[in-house]
């Protein structure tokens, strides 16, 4: 059924796009797309405040004072007010653990209270109480911020910036690398996102960038000439391919050379300790680059890197290619080429202002039409959210949420390409994903997972509206 769904709103092709909504849908549809699904209440609060005004509300998140409930959940957890260093200090790898960790012990997680759970992460795997914080966190964010917005775009940008939590030092950086990077960036400006991102000890870490030297600047230096790597061109190709400019942006194998010698000298200090981004000037390629038709001149340092970072940010396909994937995620898998223009225009007349793009976004046609209404599947954690923002349902613990959303194919901060997660529906339509969320909708409304409790009047009947085929949909 939801196949033919989709295969029937691409029939009705640009068509769909002229045809606009009614006031009713309006508000659905904006709830459907700019949070994590709508509360029993939701739409009357938006009745209440007018649907402009709402939305302006969240497009500044800074405005809105956040709800307690969900201040005094996150209050617990607090590797996520810790830096790296602190982290691995507290929070170390034991030799043997994972052994332990595999024991009946670690089988009575899920019914166990949050506190009891962190002592037994503590106590058997330290690093996975950093991970716990940060998916339960994500989880209580999604259900009970008041900042809707800013959540849903905090989720699409680290998965535009993505970094794989599990790979050695980075269990120890991706806490900071959200919180500091990407979080307070989310509606701000493109570049400084960019630049956070790009500097942040958890990219550098993930994409191998500080391990990148200049050959020559190693050749005949014994022990630490066997020991390094040479040019390394991870970061400069996913620069150029996933963060800024898109596969059809324009460049070429070269430029990816050349970006990468600009960023040579990007690296940390004690990576596995926590570390911290520093240049290293000796290490660093000083010899003269050519980026995208730009000269940068020889002999400089730490600037090179900083300015590909202004070229890219600068450049046309950037405008193009960030709207268009914000367009996807929020209008549609094929978003209309004019909305996309429409967009790239006001991300080169602002400078990248994310704030203004989501806004021309948000003022088009496009985005209050038939075609965007209810045209795309909601990812695992969308429907997992929804469900219980559905249900006003009481979490206690979010662990047995995150379960689910890792089963049904989007275990959180655990993508290992830096693709990170589609933002297509075509990613999330198969036929085990569809019964994997029936399932939990069954037990969710039923009551059955420990630590969430739904409100028996709403949860009565819920189990089969919630599995449907059109729940799954936003």
């Amino acid at each position: 059924m939801v196949v033919g769904l989709v295969a029937a709103a691409v029939a009705l092709g640009g068509n769909a796009f002229r045809v606009k909504l009614d006031g009713e849908k309006k508000i659905e549809h904006a709830l459907n797309r700019l949070t994590f699904g709508p509360r029993p209440t939701g739409a009357e609060a938006v009745r209440k405040t007018g649907l402009k005004k709402w939305i302006d509300a969240q497009l500044h998140p800074e405005r809105l004072t956040e709800n307690p409930a969900l201040q005094a959940k996150l209050a617990p957890l607090e590797t996520l007010r810790m830096n790296g260093a602190e982290l691995a200090r507290k929070y170390p790898r034991r030799p043997g653990a994972a052994k332990k960790a595999s024991g009946p012990a670690m089988r009575k997680l899920a019914a166990a209270s949050t506190e009891d759970r962190r002592k037994m992460l503590e106590q058997y795997a330290p690093p996975q109480v950093v991970a716990y914080d940060l998916v339960e966190s994500k989880l209580l964010r999604a259900v009970y911020s008041d900042r809707q917005l800013a959540e849903v775009l905090a989720d699409f940008w680290f998965n535009h910036f993505n970094v794989y939590l599990d790979k050695g030092a980075d269990r120890y950086l991706v806490t900071s690398y959200e919180r500091d990077a990407i979080r307070p960036r989310a509606l701000g400006n493109f570049p400084d996102l960019l630049r956070a991102t790009a500097q942040h000890p958890a990219m550098l870490f993930y994409l191998d960038n500080w391990q990148s030297v200049d050959p020559k600047a190693v050749a005949g230096r014994g022990r630490l000439a066997k020991r390094a790597r040479g040019l390394n061109e991870n970061y400069a190709r996913e620069l150029l391919e996933l963060h800024t400019l898109g596969v059809d942006g324009g460049y070429t194998q070269q430029d990816v050379i050349e970006v990468a010698r600009c960023f040579t000298g990007w690296t940390l200090r004690v990576p596995r300790g926590g570390g911290e981004f520093y240049f290293n000037e000796r290490m660093h390629d000083r010899g003269e680059k050519t980026v995208l038709g730009v000269k940068i001149r020889a002999g400089g340092g730490l600037g090179d890197g900083l300015q590909v970072l202004e070229i890219v940010s600068q450049h046309p396909s950037t405008a193009r290619f960030v709207s268009g994937k914000l367009a996807q995620r929020f209008v549609a898998d094929e978003p209309p080429p004019a909305l996309v223009e429409k967009m790239a225009q006001t991300f080169t007349k602002t400078g990248g202002d994310l704030r203004a793009v989501m806004k021309t976004m948000l003022d088009s046609g496009e985005f209050w039409s038939q075609g965007a209404y209810r045209s795309k599947m909601k990812s695992p954690l969308e429907m997992v959210a929804s469900a219980v923002r559905s249900l006003d349902a009481q979490v206690d613990s979010a662990f047995v949420l995150a379960q689910a959303v890792g089963r049904l194919g989007q275990p959180l901060y655990r993508k290992r390409e830096p693709t990170g997660y589609s933002n297509s529906s075509e990613e999330w339509v198969n036929t085990s994903g569809l019964l994997g969320r029936m399932n939990f909708a069954t037990a969710l409304a039923s009551n059955q997972l420990p630590g969430v409790k739904a409100a028996p009047e709403r949860a009565e009947g819920a189990g089969l509206r919630l599995g449907s085929p059109e729940f799954q949909r936003r």
